[in-house]
């Protein structure tokens, strides 16, 4: 029986991007972040997909690894810890924007200028969403107009999971450098 040794597996996925060491990784501490993120609060599927980041953030970040100064197992759990403090501070930012924007919204709604300025936001929204791949633009359609989850939309498009989250983090990543004139 081999030892599982996960310090050599991350070397590997630094020096080479050894897919099998990366499988390896991800089989064994996805569950447990996963476990991780639920003692902490998250739902089931929240801890799921801060799991997934976690070790998507393993796999870019293998190189900066030093056996030296942290277990391997310590370093997995630091980085699920950062995924989730990274996450919850973009949740509170959603929440506090979207908050901004009901009481700017609900100020006057009828009056002309108020009008206008949701016209124009309107179009802007449109016209970006227009410009993105279409890839990426099916991907926003499903989850946004459609009301589909991440799952739901992995199983129609014939997609990996993982894909699907990649395009929606990818179009809302370039949304989000063209609607930053909305503030």
């Amino acid at each position: 029986m081999v030892e599982f040794d996960p310090a050599w597996l991350i070397t590997r996925v630094a020096a080479t991007q050894d897919r099998d060491a990366f499988v390896s990784l991800f089989e064994h501490y996805a569950p447990r972040v996963k476990s991780m993120m639920i003692r902490r609060g998250a739902s089931p599927d929240r801890a799921e997909d801060l799991a997934q980041e976690a070790l998507l953030r393993l796999w870019r970040n293998a190189s900066q690894f030093d056996p030296g100064r942290a277990t391997a197992s310590s370093w997995v759990y630091a980085i699920a810890r950062n995924v989730g403090i990274d996450l919850g501070r973009r949740d509170l930012r959603a929440a506090r924007w979207l908050e901004d924007e009901a009481v700017q919204e609900e100020a006057d709604p009828d009056e002309p200028e108020g009008q206008l300025l949701a016209a124009e936001r309107e179009d802007l929204v449109r016209t970006s969403i227009a410009t993105l791949p279409s890839d990426q633009l099916r991907v926003v359609r499903l989850s946004f107009f459609d009301g589909l989850a991440h799952a739901e939309i992995a199983k129609l498009l014939g997609i990996p999971l993982g894909t699907v989250k990649s395009r929606m983090r990818l179009a809302l990543h370039r949304l989000r450098g063209k609607l930053g004139e909305l503030r």
